[in-house]
């Protein structure tokens, strides 16, 4: 099965799991084509396809509750009980159950294709050592959430500074498209500050391996301001799909329940529906907006402890034993080979969309 068949047996099996919005589809498929890390974000369905074969000797690794999904981009800030601002782990769609190593290699292979785009300078080696440094450290002291308060100020600073511009911000939501069909009302509503609020509802267009799923968003206003909430459909990983499970069922809450973590008090998973809140200061954080004067190594090896964080809500797997008995250079050589054949996919799309 190349790209082509497998992205066809996915969108099947996606329109079985829940309403496909096709012009969002359209423009997933277009934005494929842009760059190979921007089509790894958009097709965890052929990764996990891939990276047991391509990776054999580090895909029996011991298995906890995953993200799947991990790249550079899945990492955001969002406002704790207390209003603190919090960094960590921002998307949950493709959470099951997988050896730990495949976070921490996809992660990796994000970095190596942020390199060759030139979004991230280390060399490819110092890379992978600062992800992997991150998240023993993580293991060794049981994990902690990392809250950007008195402490951390440089990775304070990196949010900040990529922190939308409000005026654009609620600009670019109040110009979407207004939804049409059934709406999720109920679970809008639940997230509101007050009963009754009234809002208008629109459809957003977000994201890469969502993008042609339903996205509500409820806008209101507040206090004087505009607030806004996401209602994303829920539906089973990509992993289902490639094992044929018979009856999948997601896995995004129990992994948030678990972890190490500082909860959103605004993030729900439901059945049906992922609901959020957003606002300038609940946002992911993106590659190409990181300030010019930063310290990445500080920020991998901040990736690869808030990675430890997600992987310690599975208790009793021993994964620093399992880590401290694999061999040097191993996150290295598994993203360098998993980069080479999303570039090879990568390639193979683009040609079939200029044609």
């Amino acid at each position: 099965m190349d790209i082509v068949e497998a992205t066809r047996s996915y969108e099947k099996w996606l329109g079985r799991q829940t309403k496909i919005v096709r012009p969002d589809l359209r423009l997933k498929h277009a934005r494929m084509a842009e760059s190979p890390f921007i089509f790894l974000r958009a097709t965890f369905y052929r990764w996990i396809q891939l990276w047991p074969t391509v990776c054999p000797t580090i895909a029996d690794a011991p298995v906890v509750l995953a993200v799947g999904d991990l790249h550079l981009e899945n990492f955001g800030t969002w406002r704790d009980v207390e209003g603190r601002l919090v960094w960590g782990l921002n998307d949950v769609d493709e959470a099951h159950r997988l050896p730990y190593t495949n976070d921490l290699v996809r992660l990796a292979t994000s970095a190596l294709l942020a390199i060759r785009e030139h979004h991230l300078a280390l060399p490819p080696r110092e890379t992978c050592q600062a992800i992997l440094d991150g998240y023993r450290a993580g293991l060794e002291c049981g994990g902690a959430p990392i809250v950007l308060a008195e402490r951390r100020r440089w990775l304070r600073q990196i949010a900040l500074n990529d922190l939308r511009d409000p005026v654009e911000f609620w600009g670019r939501l109040e110009s979407q498209r207004p939804a049409t069909g059934p709406v999720p009302h109920a679970a809008l509503r639940l997230l509101m500050p007050v009963p009754g609020l009234r809002y208008r509802v629109v459809s957003r267009v977000a994201g890469m391996g969502s993008l042609g799923r339903q996205r509500f968003v409820a806008l209101a206003e507040f206090g004087g301001a505009a607030i806004a909430r996401e209602a994303k459909a829920m539906i089973p990983s990509a992993c289902a799909w490639a094992n044929q499970e018979s009856s999948p069922a997601p896995c995004a809450g129990s992994l948030l329940q678990h972890a190490v973590r500082v909860p959103d008090p605004f993030f729900e998973v439901g059945e049906k529906w992922i609901m959020r809140r957003l606002a300038p200061d609940c946002s992911r954080i993106e590659v190409a907006e990181l300030p010019k004067k930063r310290d990445e190594v500080k920020l991998l090896r901040a990736m690869g402890w808030e990675t430890a964080n997600i992987h310690l809500g599975t208790r009793r797997v021993r994964l620093a034993k399992d880590l401290a008995a694999r061999r040097s250079r191993w996150l290295e050589r598994a993203a360098t080979d998993m980069a080479a054949e999303v570039t090879q996919d990568w390639r193979q799309w683009t040609r079939l969309i200029r044609r």
